[in-house]
């Protein structure tokens, strides 16, 4: 991890903390990814060797800034998708200062629609941070458009496992993928194109 990176992350952590202990509804806070969550995604992306990797939840780019620091070491580049415009433009400004704006591309953009629109296949590593409820509505195209060896992974898996269990069970039911929960932030469903 560089550590301009790290020191980006670490400042839009702690900015976050503090404006999320101001909000009483979920919905106004950042709700960052973190900092265990995130060494597990720059872990994983690198052991994947991931080049394209897809995030659908930017938030204020905690977890954006995790995957971009370790495409650079892949080769790889992070498309992250949310329909939150200033969220997005607050990621930017991260990804700028942190000297990732060559490795991240932001589209304001449904995840669902912009999953359809992707090809067969194209995805080493999928990130979903976003509203878990929808994820069910978007299928099959989260397991469509992994290549065999690529990984889906969903935050919230433990935090919120009512909300993730409709997930689970169409990748359970999905031939193609084997699937595992790992315990790190507040859980990560992680699933495995064969």
């Amino acid at each position: 991890m560089d550590t301009v990176v790290q020191k980006v992350i670490d400042n839009v952590v702690a900015a976050a903390e503090r404006h999320d202990a101001t909000k009483a509804d979920r919905l106004d806070r950042w709700r960052v990814l973190e900092p265990d969550a995130g060494r597990f995604l720059w872990f994983l992306t690198q052991a994947v060797g991931a080049r394209s990797i897809i995030e659908v939840g930017t938030s204020r780019g905690v977890s954006t800034l995790w995957l971009a620091d370790a495409a650079r070491g892949t080769g790889g580049h992070v498309l992250s998708i949310d329909l939150d415009t200033a969220a997005q433009q607050d990621a930017r400004r991260n990804v700028v200062e942190a000297g990732l704006a060559d490795r991240v591309t932001f589209r304001v953009e449904d995840g669902g629609s912009a999953l359809a629109g992707l090809p067969d296949g194209s995805v080493d590593l999928l990130f979903l941070d976003a509203e878990r409820t929808e994820y069910p509505s978007w299928w099959p195209h989260p397991a469509r458009v992994l290549r065999v060896g690529g990984v889906l992974v969903a935050d919230n898996a433990l935090s919120h496992p009512a909300e993730i269990a409709p997930l689970r069970d169409l990748i359970e039911q999905d031939g193609r993928l084997t699937t595992t929960t790992i315990g790190v932030g507040k859980g990560e469903l992680l699933a495995l194109r064969r």
